[in-house]
């Protein structure tokens, strides 16, 4: 839960485990913030309940992982246990300054991908990094998330705004804060949120949902104060013409769609194996995404498309490959995150004051719901293409991110 897995993901894992070591009659009930498991023992003894707080929320697919491989292959209970304990105060798999870098690779394909060139990519990368940097140090401060991303949106968009202001760099300071909002919504947890709605658990979703218009509210906080500030001093800033969707060679389009995905992966700390599957998966609904609005469909309905191939994809290849499905669908919409229809919305409320930025922003956010929606139904449209599921897959309704698909084999002890 803790790792972004959704509340079906999460219940599925815990009737799997309770089932294998012999307790059939188990309820469970997940929020966003705690999970309840309780045991039925018959009619005349009290059933048994158990209760974990969700206290922090890190994402670290590695972690991810090494849990869903331990409930796939159950040892006894004793082994277990020490196996879990180990998982759970086991340290990231690279070091910090890793991450630090991976966000700014990511930056620098972002930049590529909207067709900013090397100078852009360059100055995008040591931005994007500068702000990882304070965002840790807020974060060893026990700052609140929400004015972690406020901090970020004005720090990023305030030093692209300063580089254009001293003319040194020929660069569109409207891309530079449009990379930036791109890399500070890549780790809401839009998929989850879409995919616990629609399997029906609408207290986590409603939690996840107040949580991702919170922290959006603090990014859109921080790039509005930011450009206040500019307009106020004076500075020379306007914004550019409309930005085309993405570069228009779909080979470079897959390139740079898959480096964006892989660095993703590689700052949640996601092994070897997962990084080359989110490469492949940010690189084909990337391409698609072009391909199918080059051929006519606006950006709503492509990035729903997309989205929908890179669901579809991730479900059906990523559980023979041992990698979390989620991992895979995250990292895959991540280049196609609204951040210069985001930009440009607050532009036009900010510095120009106009009331269409209203529904700029609106129409940012239907492009947002538009990729979690999409990946959400690639899943439903790959179940019947699986094979082998067991009864515990068919009775949930809802689309599988994370978790086994069926319960162990054998009974355990």
């Amino acid at each position: 839960m803790s790792s972004g897995a959704g509340a079906a993901d999460v219940t599925a894992t815990i009737l799997s485990v309770t089932e294998s070591y012999g307790l059939p009659h188990t309820e469970v009930d997940v929020i966003y913030t705690s999970i309840s498991v309780s045991c039925h023992r018959g009619t005349e003894a009290l059933p048994i309940t158990s209760i974990r707080v969700v206290r922090q929320r890190s994402l670290d697919y590695t972690r991810l992982a090494d849990v869903e491989q331990l409930v796939r292959n159950l040892p006894p209970i004793e082994e277990a246990h020490a196996r879990l304990e180990d998982i759970t105060n086991a340290k990231h798999p690279y070091p910090r300054w890793v991450a630090t870098v991976a966000w700014g690779g990511m930056a620098a394909a972002v930049a590529f991908l909207v067709g900013g060139g090397l100078v852009l990519a360059l100055t995008a990368a040591a931005i994007t990094a500068v702000v990882d940097r304070v965002g840790r140090v807020l974060n060893r401060r026990n700052l609140p998330f929400f004015f972690q991303q406020l901090v970020g949106g004005a720090l990023g968009t305030g030093a692209a705004l300063a580089i254009y202001s001293t003319g040194l760099l020929p660069v569109r300071p409207s891309l530079l804060v449009a990379v930036g909002i791109v890399v500070l919504l890549s780790g809401l947890a839009l998929v989850s949120t879409v995919q616990d709605a629609i399997s029906g658990y609408n207290v986590t979703a409603a939690g996840r949902t107040v949580e991702t218009v919170l922290l959006s509210a603090g990014l859109i906080a921080g790039v509005a104060l930011a450009i206040r500030a500019a307009v106020h001093f004076g500075l020379p800033i306007k914004l550019s013409d409309p930005l085309p969707a993405l570069i228009s060679a779909v080979p470079l389009q897959f390139v740079a769609g898959a480096a964006t995905s892989a660095f993703f992966a590689l700052a949640c700390y996601a092994r070897p194996r997962a990084l080359v599957a989110a490469a492949v998966s940010g690189g084909i609904g990337t391409a698609a995404y072009g391909l199918v609005t080059s051929a006519g469909l606006d950006a709503l309905l492509g990035s729903a498309v997309a989205a929908a191939i890179t669901g579809f994809g991730g479900a059906t290849l990523t559980r023979r490959l041992r990698i979390p499905t989620l991992v895979v669908v995250q990292a895959g919409v991540v280049p196609l995150l609204p951040g210069w229809t985001t930009y440009r919305g607050l532009f036009q409320l900010t510095a120009e004051g106009d009331p269409a930025g209203l529904s700029t922003l609106v129409f940012a956010s239907g492009i947002a719901l538009a990729l979690a929606g999409g990946v959400v139904f690639g899943e439903y449209l790959a179940q019947p293409v699986r094979t082998g599921l067991g009864r515990l897959e068919r009775k949930f309704a809802g689309p599988r991110l994370s978790g086994p698909l069926r319960p162990a084999k054998r009974r355990l002890e």
